[in-house]
């Protein structure tokens, strides 16, 4: 775990001991270009029926995603449209795929992301996740799929790509896996149809179509669901914010933002929870984020708090997604 969090460390500096790893960067990144090209233009992938949307990035982890994900299926469904979301499932060990998202399944079993937009409309886990795009046309009834995450799933055939980046991190170091944080190169962000920034744009120096801001909405006691606003907070500045998510830096500079003193304790994106990792001797609060509360579920601690967040994406942006995802629907209703 230690070995992780370095390198993930190292990834943000200009120079570090992640460079000694471009040789096997080099490496990753001509089979990523090769993959892509094979699905491209040697064995295109079957379409659709319905529009497919990918909400992905280019860079591991800590990004917004999630949340961004979130507040899109919102949206969507305001607007009379019937959304699922398909996923790989990432961190779970489900014995048979493609597996529904239900109310009895579990973070080991479907991963934290699928449960935790599971609330919102079906989610379908697969590692192929072509397969769980079928599995959701046959046995709902929805008219749009959303992809968590999936940009390099060349396999499932794609309508709409939104690459999102964090705006505070950027890109990093600039180079691909293991040396730098990038899953393909920075050049694949021209092909996207929309990059997505996190907040913060002026520091990155690349192409963007949109951004989004993350805002507080309220906490809420881990063990009973009870919410407090952010303003009414009683319990003291001086708190613990435990996070295994891709950028915890990002939590704790939340928590500052909103007056708070956090100490902070990083962990892995995607890690496991035994509920020792929220058992302190101070007796102060703790703070833990909604990706990492669907694992935690079991814990009875008053002590525990979950910040609840939600993104608020640029209308331009929002405009122009309606705009090109109301085309492709027209397209498909149309289509024999």
């Amino acid at each position: 775990m230690n070995i992780r969090l370095s390198l993930e460390r190292a990834w943000y500096r200009p120079m570090s001991w992640a460079l000694f790893l471009l040789p096997l960067s080099w490496l990753f990144r001509a089979v990523s270009s090769g993959r892509r090209f094979y699905y491209q233009r040697v064995s295109p992938p079957c379409p659709l029926p319905i529009p497919v949307i990918v909400v992905g990035n280019i860079s591991v982890g800590g990004t917004g995603k999630t949340p961004l994900l979130a507040a899109l299926v919102v949206i969507f469904q305001a607007q009379g449209y019937r959304p699922g979301i398909i996923s790989r499932g990432y961190g779970g060990s489900a014995t048979h795929y493609p597996q529904r998202v239900t109310d009895s399944s579990t973070a080991e079993a479907v991963g934290d992301e699928p449960l935790l937009l599971s609330s919102l409309c079906p989610v379908v886990v697969d590692p192929d996740r072509y397969r769980a795009a079928r599995y959701l046309l046959e046995n709902t009834g929805c008219n749009l799929i959303f992809s968590d995450d999936g940009l390099q799933h060349y396999r499932l055939p794609r309508d709409v790509e939104i690459v999102v980046m964090d705006g505070e991190r950027g890109t990093g170091n600039g180079h691909c896996l293991p040396a730098g944080p990038l899953r393909e190169p920075l050049s694949r962000l021209q092909t996207a149809d929309f990059v997505v920034v996190n907040e913060t744009v002026a520091s990155l120096g690349i192409p963007h179509q949109g951004t989004f801001k993350l805002s507080p909405v309220h906490f809420r006691q881990l063990a009973t669901g009870t919410s407090v606003a952010v303003g009414s907070w009683s319990l003291g500045r001086r708190v613990h914010a435990v996070a295994g998510i891709g950028n915890p830096a990002r939590f704790a500079h939340t928590l500052t933002s909103l007056g708070f003193e956090p100490i902070l304790h990083p962990l892995p994106d995607h890690h496991r929870f035994t509920g020792e990792e929220l058992c302190f001797d101070d007796g102060l609060p703790v703070i833990i984020t909604a990706k990492d509360a669907v694992k935690c579920v079991a814990d009875s601690s008053d002590n525990v708090w979950v910040l609840d967040v939600q993104a608020e994406p640029d209308p331009p942006f929002i405009e122009r997604l309606m705009r090109d995802v109301g085309c492709l629907a027209v397209a498909a209703s149309a289509a024999p």
